[in-house]
């Protein structure tokens, strides 16, 4: 039987925590009447003044520090997770042994035996389960997906992806658990941005063959909280090539050491039929190049063409604001936590799901033994 009503637990309160619940709150004004009723139904943080705060600025009900009290809450009948990757395991695993439908910020774990092993769990308890990869549900990456199954890039050729910060380049500045392998793995940036870069190079270009890759820590000692000096033991920077199985050739650019950036994702897609570029920073727009088109005379009508890809998404979404409205960096994570929470409600699979999220944490567990071992590696089936 279908709930109309569908109680979200949120573990977890910091910036992505705050992001979810802005999702989950904001649900009917973006997609209008949904046939269910999301509401969060508690929270966790470390400290109970934390919750506490929580609650009251958001109109959360229940105020928690302890994760077992909410995963155990019969009346909670979703898991959201938003702590420091190599909590993710153990949390995710007690929620879906508790029969709990979860929703995993990215990467969903800091190894790949975790990954496949939530993912196996999830499959046969037959429960809802979506790892975080919100820059999938952006309008233009959904057109781009689009023009790609239509054959207008025809067979892909090469790709150049890349997501820059700014973080790491000054050493002064504090240190975040992001930078700290005890907290983050093992893979510093390649687990925080690489991996969504990875997602996309999948999601648009296909399975990957090999791998070899290379990573940089421009600044061997950054400062503590508390002006302390702290030896940098995670990639800034982290740089990979890929091949495919389809026979394609890319780049990917994972760092925090590009001055001038902001939260600056890209993508260059090279086809035989066409080409497409995007940009975050310009999230309204899908530059498409087709090459399809005459170059004569004096160049004919070739070009990238500025597709307008703006509030349009796919049903149910664009109610809010408008179709034409220029969209933001929030509405990838609208998209994605709709989507979730509508195969919650029709007892549907979700994606990306685990499965997909243990194959990204794969290709990144190679990406980190290419490094160690200086060679290119290939990426088994």
């Amino acid at each position: 039987m279908k709930k109309s009503t569908l109680k979200i637990g949120i573990i977890g309160f910091g910036a992505m925590g705050k992001t979810h619940a802005y999702a989950i709150q904001t649900l009917p004004f973006f997609f209008g009447k949904l046939p269910f009723h999301a509401t969060i139904g508690g929270v966790v943080t470390r400290s109970l003044q934390k919750s506490q705060d929580a609650c009251a600025t958001y109109g959360i009900p229940l105020a928690l520090t302890d994760e077992d009290d909410l995963i155990n809450d019969p009346n909670i009948d979703v898991i959201d997770i938003c702590t420091p990757n190599i909590l993710h395991y153990e949390t995710a695993k007690k929620a879906l042994l508790a029969g709990k439908h979860v929703y995993c910020e990215k990467p969903l774990c800091d190894t790949y035996e975790k990954a496949k092993e939530l993912a196996e769990l999830a499959k046969s308890r037959g429960l809802v389960n979506m790892t975080v990869f919100n820059n999938r549900h952006l309008t233009a990456v959904i057109r781009a997906r689009q023009l790609i199954d239509e054959g207008r890039l025809g067979r892909i050729l090469h790709f150049d992806m890349q997501y820059l910060h700014n973080s790491c380049i000054d050493p002064d500045r504090t240190v975040g658990w992001k930078q700290n392998s005890d907290v983050c793995g093992k893979g510093g940036v390649l687990f925080d941005l690489g991996s969504h870069v990875l997602d996309l190079a999948v999601f648009l270009c296909g399975e990957v063959k090999s791998i070899s890759a290379g990573s940089q820590i421009a600044y061997q000692t950054h400062k503590t909280s508390t002006g302390d000096d702290w030896q940098t033991n995670a990639p800034e920077a982290f740089y990979m090539m890929l091949t495919t199985k389809e026979g394609a050739a890319g780049m990917i650019t994972a760092s925090k050491l590009t001055s001038g950036a902001c939260d600056d994702l890209r993508f260059a897609i090279y086809g035989e039929r066409g080409s497409l570029r995007f940009s975050l920073m310009q999230p309204n727009y899908l530059e498409f190049y087709d090459a399809t088109v005459t170059d004569k005379p004096q160049g004919g009508t070739r070009g990238y063409t500025q597709i307008e890809c703006v509030g349009r998404a796919p049903a149910p979404g664009g109610v809010f604001p408008a179709p034409k409205a220029p969209v933001g960096w929030l509405t990838g994570h609208l998209m994605s936590m709709e989507r979730f929470l509508e195969a919650v409600y029709h007892g549907t699979a979700a994606a990306p799901d685990f499965e997909s999220a243990a194959y990204v944490q794969y290709l990144m567990d190679v990406a980190l033994r290419s490094d160690e071992e200086g060679r290119r590696l290939e990426v088994q089936p």
